[in-house]
């Protein structure tokens, strides 16, 4: 399948203009996350598995992002009869647990409870303010390219276009107008599996710009990095109801095992990091009741509104981390190929990789329970 690129993005940013005129006439829909009261969440993640021979070994996902201002990571306990040790990815500081079973172990198990606090967040543009640059390495990391976020040829040629399209001069105008682009061009695919994986070269050259959040998302990054704006995924779970009244955009009961969402960022200089997620605006459209819904909806149009700048809550991250080696610490780690990022459980038995989008033959579950004090 071919497209005429060209006559894409600029489609983008001529429906771009249209949506921010409805979304100023549609102000009848509420969605507006404000900085308020902590919330505290315990999540607990618990993996059996089968006795099927040798080999067994399994790293669970722990929450490693801290931010002043939105999410606090505040440890996880663990209880199982394999040995257990703590492992960090050393590039991007993802963390997981690590554990392994002997051959004779018959009912392998680990139970992780991680604790979180987090809060909704919002970004007032029209207070620009001087945060702390970023590091000169946090700077390079996460402008650079990975694997499956590549950031020249055919990224580069369509970020380029985009903004000139658009006429963005400043950071915050070239981060709005790729969001409204990948807001207006992509669709949300309910055949793809889990979250997709985020081959974004792949979704350009084929023309095929539908996927998940892991899909949509990675697209926004990937232009935004190819801008030169530093910009990152951050995958994590969503673990409660979203308080806004959007069924799409919530956990919809405290069993939360495939409720795996990722969100991305990007750095602005003026505002510091910024909260986007143009794979939940694409999702509001597909998902919200009563389904297929079109994109001057005006549920669609207070998503896309907001989820520039702002986001729900109601979410726990764990990283920001691409193309994950699992670990193994001091212990011996995975002979596999590495993951695309790091937001389920993963498993091998007898060095055979486990199918971490199907829980119910992996055999785990998670669950999550607001505990935040009266």
């Amino acid at each position: 399948m071919s497209i005429d690129r060209r006559a894409l993005l600029k489609a983008g940013v001529a429906l771009s203009a249209a949506t921010a005129l409805s979304a100023t006439a549609r102000a009848d829909v509420a969605f507006n996350p404000q900085p308020g009261a902590w919330r505290r969440f315990q999540v607990v993640t618990r993996i059996e598995i089968a006795d099927v021979g040798g080999g067994r070994q399994a790293w669970v996902p722990v929450p490693a992002i801290n931010e002043d201002a939105w999410f606090k990571s505040l440890g996880s306990d663990w209880t199982s009869n394999g040995r257990v040790e703590r492992a960090r990815d050393s590039k991007y500081g993802a963390e997981m647990l690590h554990v392994t079973w002997s051959d004779g172990e018959k009912a392998p198990f680990i139970e992780v409870a991680s604790n979180i606090a987090t809060r909704d967040r919002a970004t007032d543009f029209s207070k620009p303010g001087t945060p702390v640059p970023l590091p000169p390495a946090e700077h390079a990391l996460y402008t650079q390219g990975t694997e499956l976020i590549p950031t020249d040829g055919l990224v580069k040629e369509t970020s380029d276009r985009i903004v000139a399209d658009a006429g963005a001069v400043t950071d915050l105008d070239k981060a709005r107008a790729i969001y409204e682009w990948v807001v207006d061009n992509t669709f949300r695919d309910a055949k793809v599996r889990g979250c997709g994986i985020g081959d974004i070269a792949a979704m350009l050259k084929t023309g095929n710009l539908g996927g998940k959040c892991a899909d949509i998302n990675a697209l926004y990054v990937g232009l935004t990095r190819a801008a030169g704006l530093p910009a990152r995924d951050l995958y994590g779970i969503r673990v409660a109801p979203s308080r806004f009244g959007y069924k799409s955009l919530g956990a919809s009961s405290q069993t939360i095992t495939k409720a795996q969402h990722c969100r991305a960022e990007v750095y602005l200089e003026r505002f510091g990091w910024v909260p986007t997620d143009a794979a939940d605006v694409r999702k509001v459209a597909l998902e919200e009741p009563p389904k297929n819904l079109t994109i001057d909806d005006p549920k669609v149009v207070a998503a896309r509104k907001t989820l520039f700048g702002a986001w729900e809550g109601n979410w726990l991250a764990y990283n920001s981390a691409h193309d994950v080696a699992l670990e193994g610490s001091a212990l011996q780690g995975s002979q596999g190929a590495r993951v695309a990022f790091l937001m389920y459980p993963q498993g091998e038995c007898a060095n055979a990789r486990l199918d971490c989008l199907d829980p119910d033959s992996f055999r785990y579950t998670i669950t999550a329970q607001d505990v935040t004090p009266a």
